[in-house]
């Protein structure tokens, strides 16, 4: 009777021990879907025109860095543009054909966002990095005509754009967004330990475009970079 006793209360003691563990599980999941629905609420209602996001692999500390400054590398996981309080429809041609090297930071002119940061592999594993922008709120239907530019270490140089709406092709001189929200993604492998990348964006609105019209006064758009550490094994 003693012995069956015991193995009962041994039951009770690890029953009780999954369940803490499960409760634990479930509590971390809670806190992570938390952080992530703030990041998400902050973009959209803070109204900032232009945003970076750094997010690290599931589980293992950063290895990534991102920051505005070589000089004064001061470390961050979110990054954002100076507003615009509005824009007007210009031309590529009126855009600095230097303006990658023109500034860190935020470098607007006039009627066009520009933005230029870094980011770092400051960790001690090499990893891949997955890279893309979002459009996260549009009014008026302003993105069909918005331009945006990426620069990538001062030798890449893309341009992206929605599809014409009348031929469904991609706008002269222009890769066309992945699909509605999605602007472009890249991934990027292999980057070891101390390797950098130089990224600048620029956001306007395209006065050649057909889809540039007055109906787009009063238009509106957010979007957001995202930059997602994967780590992998240097033996791979």
């Amino acid at each position: 009777m003693s012995k069956e006793k015991t193995d009962q209360s041994a039951k009770k003691v690890a029953r009780r021990k999954r369940i803490t563990k499960l409760l634990k599980i479930i509590l971390a999941l809670l806190v992570i879907f938390l952080i992530n629905l703030y990041i998400i609420l902050g973009i959209l209602y803070k109204k900032e025109n232009f945003t970076v996001i750094l997010e690290s692999d599931f589980g293992r500390e950063s290895n990534l860095t991102i920051y505005e400054n070589l000089d004064k590398k001061i470390e961050r996981t979110f990054l954002k543009s100076k507003d615009i309080d509005s824009f007007s429809d210009i031309s590529i041609k009126w855009i600095p054909e230097d303006i990658n090297n023109e500034a860190e930071g935020s470098h607007n002119g006039t009627n066009y966002i520009a933005y230029t940061f870094y980011a770092e592999n400051q960790g001690q594993d090499t990893i891949n990095y997955n890279c893309k922008i979002e459009i996260d709120d549009v009014v008026k239907n302003v993105d069909k005509a918005v331009r945006v530019m990426v620069y990538k270490n001062d030798e890449e140089r893309v341009v992206y754009a929605h599809s014409n709406s009348t031929t469904g092709k991609p706008e002269e001189g222009t890769i066309a967004f992945k699909n509605d929200k999605l602007v472009m993604e890249q991934l990027n492998e292999n980057f070891k330990v101390g390797d950098l990348d130089k990224y600048t964006v620029v956001i306007w609105i395209e006065g050649n475009d057909s889809d540039c019209t007055d109906n787009l006064i009063g238009g509106e758009i957010r979007m957001h970079m995202t930059l997602t550490e994967e780590h992998i094994s240097e033996n791979n």
